[in-house]
């Protein structure tokens, strides 16, 4: 999700993917309104994010070279990644919460890179502003967000390597534009539920192990997380810092 910028959040010339669905939505004295809603290159990562609210710095990188690259100043980092769902190799993990979650990170150094939601935040460089949301911390993004009363939120779901719509990723889109709003989402527990049947089914194939049947779980545990991954470049390196949301 990116927000406040008249102009666009993407330099044309760096975009390397395709189109997903991208919104953009003005405030006005009535609250929030959908300004335009079309097809853009790239989009969003709503996927679950780690809650990195213990680590000591979280770095995204846009490519494999320039992790291995960030890994030569930070030895002791931790490096987090996939691609087409696969954990890169010689990387110490790939992008399956479940594989995580029990793991202590508590002042480590994150570098973590993504075939999709990554490639979003390198690119959206027009933005003034930039976080990441999830089912995981949808309510908490969007109280961050009327905090800042911001006059435009564009809401990016990134989808399937940037190249091709994923359902999970526009059902959470859908469900922060309600809230934005402040409209009722209806079915949101049977709209995850039927995902199970569609795009979630890879979950549950055990011809695809890089897709465990628990990240499902854990990623569409609907507002769990109080808190925002924020953007932060400093230094030409990107920083994903955890800001916790008490008034969610």
């Amino acid at each position: 999700m990116y927000f406040s910028s008249e102009n666009g959040i993407f330099k044309k010339e760096e975009i390397g993917f395709e189109y997903t669905n991208f919104t953009t939505i003005k405030r006005s004295e009535r609250g929030y309104r959908i300004d335009s809603y079309y097809r853009c290159f790239s989009g969003f990562f709503f996927r679950s994010v780690f809650a990195r609210e213990s680590s000591e710095s979280y770095f995204s990188c846009s490519k494999n070279r320039g992790s291995l690259c960030l890994k030569k100043i930070y030895p002791e980092a931790i490096l987090i990644g996939e691609r087409n769902g696969i954990q890169i190799n010689g990387f110490d993990y790939g992008n399956s919460p479940s594989e995580i979650i029990d793991q202590d990170l508590r002042d480590k150094i994150i570098i973590h890179t993504t075939s999709a939601g990554v490639q979003g935040i390198m690119n959206a460089t027009k933005a003034d502003e930039m976080v990441t949301g999830a089912l995981v911390n949808a309510k908490a993004t969007i109280s961050y967000i009327q905090r800042k009363k911001c006059d435009i939120v564009s809401i990016v779901p990134m989808g399937w390597n940037g190249k091709r719509m994923s359902e999970e990723d526009n059902l959470c889109a859908q469900y922060m534009m309600s809230l934005l709003k402040g409209e009722k989402f209806p079915n949101l527990e049977a709209k995850i539920e039927s995902l199970k049947q569609s795009e979630g089914k890879k979950f549950f194939d055990p011809t695809q192990p890089q897709f465990p049947k628990e990240d499902f779980e854990l990623c569409t545990q609907v507002d769990c997380f109080q808190g925002v991954n924020r953007v932060v470049w400093e230094n030409h390196q990107c920083q994903m810092v955890w800001e916790k949301v008490h008034e969610v």
